[in-house]
This record gives C-alpha cells, structure tokens and sequence, in this order.
C-alpha cells in the first residue's frame, strides 16, 4: 500500500490535506449511530476531528446520545493530541459491542470543546450515517474514523499503512 495522495475529485477531501496535529471542527451534518436495530445516537451538533491521512473521527455530544445503550468500560488510552480516553460500551437487548465507543472527561485546552462528547466505532455498530450516507469503517482496530464518498485516500490502516 502506497502512501502517495488521491487528488480529489470535485466536491472530495483528501485526508493527505488534513492536519498534523490534528485540528477540531464544528459539523453540522447529520450523524447518526444505529446498534442492534435501534438509533441509539442522532446529532446535527457534532464535532469532526481531522488528522493526516485518517478519515474523520465524528464526536456526538452526548445530549443526543441515549444514554440507556451506554455503560462504561474497562481501560483506557492516551492520545498525545486530546488527553486521557475512557471507553464505553454499547449494550442493547442482551447484545454488546465492547468498547465500542470513547470519549474524553478531561481533554486538552485545544480539545475541550469535546468534553464527554462519544466517538463510536463504526464496526461493531450495524450502521452509522453521514447525511444519511452509511460509511465504511476505517480498518484497522485501534482507528475510529468513518470514511464516506466524499473522502479519498489512502487510509492510515489500510494494510502496509503501519509505518505513515
């Protein structure tokens, strides 16, 4: 797997023009997070954060989350870029998704904005939606970002992506 940019074609990002650090930013689109045939989350308030060569990873604030599917996980993780993560996972109906969700108690300065807001793993969830587009999972089993038709690559974790 090359590292070389996709251009982008008309109304497409290359994640090769994100940021490193990463940077944060409002969305308005909708997302949606759908988990054992129930929406569990739906938000035109989220946030998005961009880094080089990764698809975006989408932060629900968690007024719009229901809380009910939700139960705290063992572990955590530490980003150098937003802090401390704490995982979550998803639980419906007798079904869980382990440690499917994250979110961060007490980001850095330059992410607080996203304080207690969730990422989801779009794996482990029967679908999750960007203005109703059902996206593609980033691979591999650390990343989070959710890779829709108006994004080009390649992927960080794409087979041969270890060394980017």
């Amino acid at each position: 797997m090359s590292s070389r940019r996709i251009p982008p074609g008309p109304g497409q990002e290359s994640v090769w023009d994100y940021p490193r650090p990463p940077r944060l930013e409002r969305t308005s689109r909708r997302l949606e997070v759908i988990f054992n045939g129930e929406r569990i989350a739906d938000t035109t308030n989220g946030w998005r954060v961009l880094e080089t060569s990764h698809p975006p990873v989408y932060y629900l604030p968690p007024g719009d989350i229901r809380q009910e599917f939700l139960r705290q996980a063992g572990g955590g993780s530490h980003c150098e870029w937003k802090g401390t993560a704490t995982y979550w996972d998803v639980v419906r109906e007798g079904r869980v998704a382990q440690k499917a969700a994250w979110s961060y108690p007490d980001p850095t300065p330059a992410f607080a904005p996203i304080r207690d807001h969730l990422a989801f793993y779009p794996g482990p969830m029967d679908e999750c939606r960007v203005d109703g587009e059902i996206v593609t999972p980033q691979q591999g089993g650390f990343y989070g970002g959710w890779i829709t038709s108006d994004l080009v690559g390649p992927f960080k974790g794409e087979p041969g992506s270890w060394g980017w």
